[in-house]
């Protein structure tokens, strides 16, 4: 029994010692939803095609805060992001509204806060929307969070834990809009907003509006009017000792810059949430129809 046990740990150690050293290789982390799965793969799989470095990959990290740790210790080199999330819930700076001010200043302050690089925006505005059923905006004649919000007092909503918590989110929307819900709002896992929406557990969800599932579960976005939300344009958070250490990794991620538009990344989430296909292939596929 010793003796197994032996050879199993030198094997371990072994096989240790043949992985890439840290400095060799780029950890890629991302959260745990489908989009930044998509985003985190897209990102670990430019680089490899670009610099021949081995990428490792760390996802389904739980949120924003779990991931601004990580990279804060190391334990990733990249993440994907988005300015307003940024902003507000990592900085604590209040909500802006200009998308290029918002940016100026996410990348300013990461820089002399953290030593952390923002890099090049990807192309798209994934900021939250406030999401009904397909049936009850058609039976209600909803278009609007104004227009629901009389309705709101008879809904069950759900949101993230992060929804409920940071600047730009429950409280804030709430108090601009007057929303009151027939019950204190549920707090999910953002993967079980739309199923649940669908399934009549709840009535309302804060979920974002290149989410897949918005089309494939006939799910309504209720405009957001009066413009509460910030701008949420998507950007990967680098690392600066990583790219230090492997400046090519700019030049890889300058490729992506203004890449995938709003309705590039719905359909890649819908490939995968609404299609169920592998999200490595997906991403494969568009990164090569891009040209890369």
């Amino acid at each position: 029994m010793l003796s197994h046990r032996l050879s199993a740990a030198i094997i371990i150690l072994l096989l240790t010692a043949c992985g890439p050293p840290r400095r060799d290789r780029i950890v890629v982390g991302s959260k745990n939803f489908t989009e930044q799965l998509v985003l985190g793969e897209i990102i670990a799989q430019q680089i490899e095609r670009k610099t021949h470095l081995p990428v490792e990959r760390r996802f389904y990290l739980a949120g924003s805060y779990i991931c601004h740790q990580s990279i804060l210790s190391g334990r990733i080199d990249i993440y994907p992001e988005y300015t307003g999330t940024a902003l507000t819930a990592i900085l604590k700076l209040p909500p802006a509204k200009d998308p290029q001010q918002v940016f100026e200043t996410v990348a300013r302050e990461y820089q002399s806060r953290f030593n952390l690089k923002v890099g090049p925006n990807l192309g798209f505005n994934d900021t939250f929307a406030l999401e009904i059923r397909g049936d009850d905006a058609r039976r209600l004649k909803l278009k609007t969070i104004s227009d629901a919000a009389p309705h709101a007092i008879h809904w069950r909503a759900g949101f993230g834990y992060e929804f409920m918590e940071r600047p730009d989110g429950y409280r804030g929307l709430a108090a601009t809009y007057g929303l009151k819900f027939a019950e204190n709002p549920r707090i999910m896992d953002l993967g079980l907003l739309a199923r649940s929406l669908k399934d009549h557990q709840i009535d309302l969800g804060a979920g974002n509006t290149t989410d897949g599932l918005i089309r494939a579960l006939d799910l309504f976005v209720l405009e957001d009017d009066k413009h509460y939300f910030p701008p949420y344009e998507a950007v990967p958070i680098v690392r600066q000792e990583a790219l230090s250490a492997h400046p090519e990794i700019a030049q890889a991620l300058a490729e992506l810059a203004g890449k995938i538009s709003d309705a590039e990344m719905r359909e890649l989430n819908y490939q995968v949430d609404g299609k169920h296909r592998d999200t490595k292939q997906v991403t494969a596929e568009f990164l090569t129809s891009k040209g890369f």
